[in-house]
């Protein structure tokens, strides 16, 4: 197994979980946008592999849950947010096309998170491990998917197969699998006469290196 890959980072949500408010009401857009989308972003960044693709990602996410967040059932928010951010990109892979942005405020476009690079997108940019992700985009995304939850965002099994909707099974295969591959595409790390063809990541972006997981390994 290559080195662990990354911890979650940032700040707490200051977003109050319905579990514990009984009155609990939808935050607004906005306040989504401003406290999350850094999260979404790394996400999204990590799953998608250069940058472009994942601001497009990103915003397309807050599309979704400016389009959801009026029908948004009670549950954990960074949950719900991993499952859009996830479920988004793998239909971008199957289906090879974008979100409609029809039926937005005229005004959509300056309310969604901006491109411009941030001090936080500024140190994922500059301290991530080209070598990992470049090793995660040769991944089938399925798999991609299962390892970038469970070794980077510290999803526990139970937790992907939620976001995923999967039985438990395919995501211990899929974790299984995915590392076994990631593995042999760093094998050049221990021995660099076996370095692997690994292409490099259009914009030199990847993975930071550590982990911090929850739940369930086994």
């Amino acid at each position: 197994m290559p080195e662990p890959l990354a911890a979650r980072g940032g700040q707490a949500s200051t977003v109050v979980e319905p579990e514990a408010d009984a009155t609990w009401s939808p935050p607004s857009w906005e306040d989504v946008v401003r406290e999350h989308s850094a999260r979404v972003y790394r996400l999204a960044y990590r799953l998608t592999g250069n940058r472009h693709d994942a601001e497009d990602l990103t915003q397309e996410v807050f599309v979704r849950v400016f389009r959801s967040l009026g029908s948004y059932t009670p549950g954990t928010f960074e949950g719900w947010l991993h499952r859009i951010t996830t479920n988004l990109f793998l239909d971008q892979v199957r289906r090879r096309q974008r979100i409609r942005f029809d039926s937005l405020p005229v005004d959509a476009d300056n309310r969604l998170p901006g491109t411009d690079e941030g001090p936080e997108r500024a140190w994922e940019h500059n301290n991530l491990d080209h070598d990992v992700q470049a090793a995660l985009a040769t991944l089938p995304p399925d798999f991609r998917a299962a390892v970038v939850l469970c070794d980077i965002e510290g999803l526990s099994y139970e937790e992907i197969a939620a976001t995923l909707d999967v039985k438990l099974g395919t995501v211990r295969s899929r974790i299984h699998r995915g590392r076994a591959q990631l593995r042999e595409a760093l094998a050049h790390r221990r021995d660099p006469s076996r370095r692997a063809p690994v292409p490099v990541p259009d914009d030199g972006a990847s993975a930071p290196a550590s982990v911090g997981r929850k739940g369930s390994r086994r």
